[in-house]
């Protein structure tokens, strides 16, 4: 049996009364150098956050292992794998939209109120580093002013349509860099976009900004639904030939639900309760059933893997099977 000699500050228990062992995961423990942080407002519970992962903290009452450390407690703590706050925290930003039109770069908004700012997400959002930065990313929001703000839809789908038009008339391949210089002066000129660039040169996910546009078209028919037909002939009219290959449904699949038939309706899962009862309901007040491949779009962004999906496929929906595949229908 293997034998460890603890120290304690002098000071632990009497600041704190008390203290708990931490078993990490194999995965953290193999980390070279080992940095995290503890992060929780009062009343959340709190969660371990390296550089690029989440971690739910959780008791147990039972271990593997026996250690003869203090007789107040049997409880060991552990992490396991979690969902990062990041997505859902950041809907707070909701009424706070940069487009250029209200207010620009060049000219803050008046508001009095002061925002959020990256230091403050940074510090209260239960999240690791990257995995805010991918969610500032996704959900397309700014550091302006020192305060984060996310970008118009309308406005956004508007500058992206200048570029694809900008690279087509220069004969520009997406795939090569591009001068940001040049693409900037176009979106200055035509569309009096504000700037503060420094030189360089991108390559643009030609994927991801395809889709933003198809979701612009097909954000306009959250309570009227749209031809698939239609919403697929005015998406590959607004990218144009050089890029309409890659219109696909796929792409825009965790936003839009088939209204029977061939008819769509923009629906977002980003609209949707983030706890899985209320995520559920909603789903299946959309549609009564649902196949796995629709209904696993929706739960991405509640569920920390395929395996976290399938528990809550299994504890919330009851499955089906029939001749034309598996079906998941409310419990």
């Amino acid at each position: 049996m293997s034998e460890f000699d603890l120290g304690f500050s002098a000071s632990l228990t009497d600041d704190a009364g008390s203290f708990k062992l931490l078993e990490l995961p194999r995965s953290l423990e193999s980390q070279s150098p080992l940095r995290f942080s503890i992060k929780g407002q009062p009343g959340e519970d709190a969660v371990l956050c390296t550089n690029d992962a989440t971690y739910t903290i959780r008791s147990v009452v039972l271990s593997n292992s026996i250690l003869v450390v203090t007789p107040q407690s049997s409880a060991d703590t552990v992490v396991s794998p979690g969902r990062p706050e990041a997505p859902q925290a950041l809907r707070a930003l909701r009424g706070r939209e940069y487009d250029d039109i209200q207010d620009s770069e060049d000219h803050p908004p008046s508001s009095s109120a002061p925002g959020l700012t990256y230091a403050a997400a940074r510090a209260t959002i239960q999240a690791s580093d990257a995995e805010l930065a991918r969610g500032l990313r996704q959900q397309r929001i700014l550091d302006i002013h020192g305060a984060l703000r996310p970008i118009a839809p309308a406005y956004l789908t508007s500058i992206l349509e200048t570029i694809l038009n900008f690279l087509v008339s220069q004969s520009m391949s997406a795939l090569r860099a591009v001068p940001e210089e040049d693409v900037a002066a176009t979106l200055a000129d035509e569309n009096e976009i504000s700037r503060a660039l420094r030189e360089g040169a991108w390559t643009m996910d030609v994927e991801a900004v395809v889709r933003e546009i198809g979701l612009g078209i097909l954000r306009q028919h959250k309570d009227d639904s749209i031809a698939k037909e239609t919403l697929l002939e005015r998406w590959k009219l607004a990218v144009g030939d050089t890029f309409e290959a890659k219109v696909s449904l796929e792409i825009i699949s965790c936003t839009a639900s088939m209204n029977g038939g061939d008819m769509l309706t923009y629906f977002p899962s980003s609209d949707l309760p983030v706890d899985p009862p209320s995520r559920f309901i909603d789903l299946f007040l959309t549609r009564p059933r649902w196949k796995a491949e629709d209904i696993a779009p929706f739960l991405s962004d509640i569920a920390v893997n395929t395996k976290d999906r399938d528990k809550l496929l299994l504890k919330y929906t009851r499955a089906t099977t029939d001749s034309q595949g598996l079906w998941y229908t409310k419990k």
